[in-house]
């Protein structure tokens, strides 16, 4: 592995990801004495120890998880910035990093992300999903992928999709053992598929009718944490789900999935890419952005009205 001045700092955190001295030095290409002599330098001129030591494991202090989350966003981008110089600034090459919900990564692969692929091989995408608020810019990532009102007012927002909307939908099976609900009190007679939120709570149901606004909070059947196991319950009957149309398009227009209550489901603004404006765009962020404008996804995305 080619050495920088970096040397220290990669070790360190290839130690706290790995929580091994051995596997940090298999994955840089260096011997375990060589690590950890890496680590003991820094302790010895930060005069602090980052990790908790012992033959049988390897886990960061609190100082050092204080320091890991403080270093690892700024040697990312010193990274990206050292691949950006090698290749030049037009290029599109690196590691491309994004933050998204599971969902819309799922939405977005086909055709945006697995096109990206096929027309820029020299770039590394590398998405995490996850729903909890964070800050891109802090946590080394080129952009994320929000609903608009999640997106901070300090940033660039590129439309990914149109207006999306949420539907109560159920199977045809369930509705005839449990009847069709015709105004949103009769929920409170189902039960219900429930979210179980980034924050550790269950997501209650946001209907909305002419101005008046409703939380239903639903007796759970089941609650689950993941998009698929949320729209499988529901296709197996289990309960009556509260799902985003375009996850469940193909179910409803097959008749697999009938929705109620649609008067009550009106249309909230689509996804937004976000990035910061008071930083400089590497060319896989803007050739990602052209791509999306390109092929036109704001207008691909179908919404029933």
């Amino acid at each position: 592995m080619h050495r920088t001045g970096l040397t220290e700092l990669e070790v360190v955190l290839a130690v706290a990801q790995r929580s091994s001295f051995r596997g940090a030095a298999q994955a840089l290409g260096m011997s375990a004495t060589a690590v950890s002599a890496a680590v003991a330098g820094l302790e010895a001129r930060l005069k602090v120890r980052l990790f908790h030591r012992s033959t049988r494991s390897v886990a960061l202090t609190e100082a050092g998880r204080r320091y890991v989350e403080r270093v690892a966003p700024a040697l990312a981008e010193i990274q990206r910035a050292n691949e950006e110089a090698a290749l030049g600034p037009d290029v599109p090459a690196g590691t491309l990093r994004i933050n998204a919900p599971q969902g819309a990564v799922s939405l977005l692969m086909e055709p945006l992300f697995s096109e990206y692929a096929r027309r820029y091989p020299d770039v590394r995408i590398d998405i995490v999903s996850e729903s909890r608020p964070i800050d891109i810019v802090a946590e080394g990532y080129d952009a994320g992928i929000r609903l608009a009102e999640f997106v901070p007012q300090d940033m660039i927002a590129v439309r990914l999709t149109s207006d999306l909307r949420m539907r109560v939908v159920a199977t045809p099976a369930y509705l005839r053992e449990h009847g069709t609900p015709a105004q949103p009190r009769d929920l409170l007679k189902h039960r219900s598929i429930g979210m179980r939120m980034s924050h550790g709570g269950v997501y209650h149901w946001e209907l909305e009718r002419k101005g008046r606004k409703l939380q239903m909070d639903l007796p759970a059947r089941m609650v689950l944490n993941e998009l698929p196991a949320i729209k499988r319950a529901v296709l197996l009957g289990l309960g009556i789900g509260f799902v985003s149309e375009w996850f469940i398009a193909d179910e409803l227009e097959s008749g697999a999935l009938v929705a109620v209550l649609d008067a009550w489901c009106p249309p909230y603004e689509g996804l937004r890419l976000y990035y910061s404006g008071h930083r400089f765009v590497p060319a896989r962020l803007h050739a990602l952005i052209a791509m999306a404008h390109e092929l036109g996804l704001a207008d691909r995305v179908p919404v029933a009205r």
